[in-house]
């Protein structure tokens, strides 16, 4: 049985993020959802909640009938102390046999300890981004909705979301 792990901030969960889930679950059995940057929110770069965050993706993956190959672990940052970063992950992550990244600091600290690294295709990177997509939010424009699955765009209303990074766009 094979586990992966694909951490990320999911500040939201989008489109690209789920395909990515998607491609992930192709080559592996089961896959970890590491939450980065866990005790981060209510900033403009981080808006949400790790339990928020974890809900957009739970109900996504729900609704696509994903959830009984999925985990996921709430993962607090190192702030910058990158030699610790693979066995801090290891403390708040069930045991992974690979980790699915693009970032090219996560792909050295993790081959530095003899752990298989594997790239993610950019899904349409230049129209799933969580950055354009908080933008979106900020300009009032409701392309953004088109850009996160259903129940994410659902939930971000229904908690003030958007309401949310407007108003952090103003501090």
């Amino acid at each position: 049985m094979s586990r992966g792990l694909y951490i990320g901030r999911f500040q939201p969960f989008h489109k690209g993020h789920l395909r990515a889930v998607k491609w992930i679950l192709e080559r592996e059995d089961e896959l970890i959802i590491g939450i980065g940057s866990a005790q981060y929110s209510y900033t403009l770069r981080n808006p949400f909640t790790v339990g928020e965050r974890i809900y957009m993706i739970w109900t996504t993956l729900k609704s696509e009938g994903l959830l009984d190959r999925i985990m996921f672990s709430a993962i607090p940052d190192t702030d910058s102390q990158h030699s610790t970063w693979v066995s801090h992950v290891k403390t708040y992550t069930p045991p992974f046999d690979k980790v699915y990244t693009n970032d090219p600091l996560s792909q050295i600290l993790f081959q530095d300890e003899g752990i298989d690294v594997q790239p993610i295709p950019f899904f349409d990177r230049e129209i799933y981004s969580a950055t354009r997509i908080r933008n979106l939010i900020i300009e009032d424009n409701k392309e953004w909705m088109n850009l996160v699955p259903k129940p994410v765009a659902e939930f971000i209303i229904k908690i003030g979301g958007d309401k949310r990074i407007k108003k952090l766009a103003s501090i």
